[in-house]
Parts: C-alpha cells; sequence; structure tokens
C-alpha cells in the first residue's frame, strides 16, 4: 500500500444549482473553493466549468475561455495544484468537448470508460429525471484519449460499474491508452453502490500496479467507505460535486470541509497526505512514454 494519499477536490459537479446549494460557478468562487480546500491538503481539483451569464451558473460550459480562464484563477490561488479537467456530460457534442481539451491542455482529464444508463427513481416510483444514458462507445472514447495522447493529458478513467473496471483492462491490452489511473464511481443508483465490500473484487481486476481512487456519492454514509478506501491504498477524492454531509451529518458549506474530513480518513488509516511533487510522481505523468 502506498504510504501516501493523493486528496482530489470535485469543486461543483454539472448542474448542482448554485441558487440552492453553496458549489462555486465564477473564476474567483472556483478559486477560493480550490484554495480552502488545497490548504487542506487537496493537492488535485477536479473541475467543471459553468455558463457565466447571469442566471446561467447551473448550466455547464464547454469554452475554453472560460475553462482556461478558472483554470487560471485556481492556479494563481494555488501555484502548484493539478488541474483534472471533466469531459463527461451528456448532450454535448464530441468536437466542442476535443476542441476545449486541445485549447486548454491540462495535466489531467476526466474520461468516462463506458456506457452507463443513468437513472434515478423517487419514493413513489416516478422517475427523478428522465431516464438518460451516458453513451460513451470505445470510438468516443478512443477520440478523447487521443487528444489526451496528443497533448500529454494524463487520463483518469472513470468506471461506474464492473464491467467498465474490465473494459480499461481491454483498453490497456488493446493499446488505446498505456497507463490507467482508475476512479471507481460508487452511488450511482443504476451504477456501482456505494458499499465497501465491493472495493476488495474491484481491485481485484483492476491493472496490476495502476493507480486508483474512488468518487463516492450520497449523504453521510460515504464516509465509511472512504475510510474503506484509505486503508486499501486508493487516493481519495470528495467535494460539494459528491456529497454536501461531512461524517457528523451536518451539512458542509465549502469544499474545505469535507478536504478536511478526507484528510482525517488518510491519517487514521495511518497514511500520509501527498504533497503536489508526490501527487505528479503518483499519477504517473509521463502516461504516454
Amino acid at each position: 500500500m502506498n504510504d501516501k494519499a493523493i486528496l482530489t477536490c470535485a469543486l461543483t459537479g454539472v448542474l448542482t444549482d448554485p441558487r440552492q446549494h453553496p458549489v462555486p460557478v465564477t473564476p474567483e468562487q472556483m478559486a477560493a473553493e480550490a484554495k480552502a480546500a488545497y490548504d487542506e491538503g487537496a493537492t488535485v481539483m477536479h473541475c467543471h466549468y459553468r455558463r457565466q451569464e447571469d442566471g446561467k451558473g447551473h448550466l455547464p460550459s464547454w469554452d475554453p475561455v472560460v475553462a482556461n480562464e478558472i483554470n487560471e484563477a485556481i492556479r494563481d490561488a494555488c501555484p502548484d495544484v493539478v488541474i483534472n479537467m471533466t469531459t463527461g456530460v451528456p448532450g454535448v457534442e464530441q468536437a466542442e468537448v476535443l476542441a476545449y481539451l486541445d485549447a486548454c491542455k491540462p495535466e489531467m482529464a476526466a474520461c468516462n470508460a463506458g456506457t452507463l444508463n443513468y437513472l434515478k427513481t423517487r419514493k413513489d416510483g416516478r422517475w427523478a429525471w428522465p431516464p438518460m444514458m451516458f453513451q460513451n462507445p470505445v470510438e468516443k472514447i478512443n477520440e478523447i484519449l487521443a487528444v489526451m495522447k496528443r497533448n500529454n493529458i494524463v487520463p483518469e478513467l472513470e468506471c461506474f460499474d464492473f464491467g467498465i473496471v474490465r473494459s480499461v483492462g481491454l483498453y490497456l491490452h488493446n493499446g488505446m491508452v498505456a497507463h490507467a489511473d482508475y476512479n471507481f464511481v460508487m452511488g450511482v443508483a443504476s451504477g456501482m453502490p456505494c458499499d465497501g465490500d465491493l472495493l476488495p473484487l474491484l481491485l481485484k481486476y483492476k491493472a496490476e500496479g495502476s493507480p486508483w481512487s474512488a468518487t463516492l456519492i450520497g449523504r453521510q454514509d460515504v464516509w465509511p467507505v472512504h475510510r474503506k478506501v484509505a486503508e486499501l491504498g486508493g487516493n481519495l477524492r470528495t467535494g460539494l460535486e459528491d456529497c454536501f454531509y461531512l461524517p457528523d451529518g451536518s451539512k458542509a458549506t465549502s469544499n474545505g470541509q469535507m478536504i478536511k474530513a478526507l484528510a482525517d480518513c488518510a491519517r487514521q488509516a495511518g497514511r500520509e497526505i501527498a504533497s503536489p511533487q508526490d501527487t505528479r510522481t503518483l499519477l504517473a505523468g509521463q502516461a504516454w512514454h
């Protein structure tokens, strides 16, 4: 087990409405929240970007001008932080995502590694939103990975279900990618549940020697699973994209509070918090060589 844990902060998410929840939207807000998380030990900032027009902050943006402005604000606040950009929002043209990656050239970017029906029901059985599909065929994934390779961007492969974990092994064997940072996404109602008992099985089937982390979506029930991730040697991620609740059940008002609790999980497992330099070493920044 690696004795150093990388902490990632997922700052804002895709569609969470800032009029209802304390998620950052503007470059100044994103930078302030990144700094609060960085001060508690986060060295990777997973970034979604929002439209900046008045009243549009709950909608995603793929404008590289917006993304670069936010990235630079974050880097000004935390000069040695690693930016991890999203690529995975349904309903956007693939060409737009590829152009934004080419223009922004982050050190790291997330990539949905397989297709998933994205579903949730209410207590009365009605759909919480119209059923949708995260469509990620191999051709689409290969195009994203090719842009990452061209720009030497480290790919973080998001796995929402067990079969997607196994698919990543096939991408490696096929040569689509030479290196995989696995992210086990747990807690989507139609994907893997947020259940610590699954972690040993997932680790059995990931590629040997590959770094891994877990995105845990839920309420305060995610925290025992975070502790299990820390105990098993995984890197750790939380933030207002994934969860609003602290281990005691109180509602977080900032990403800094969430990362402080995450750092406690790592330390309770006997692990140190990775520095930015440690992070770049552990993430194998020369992923394409």
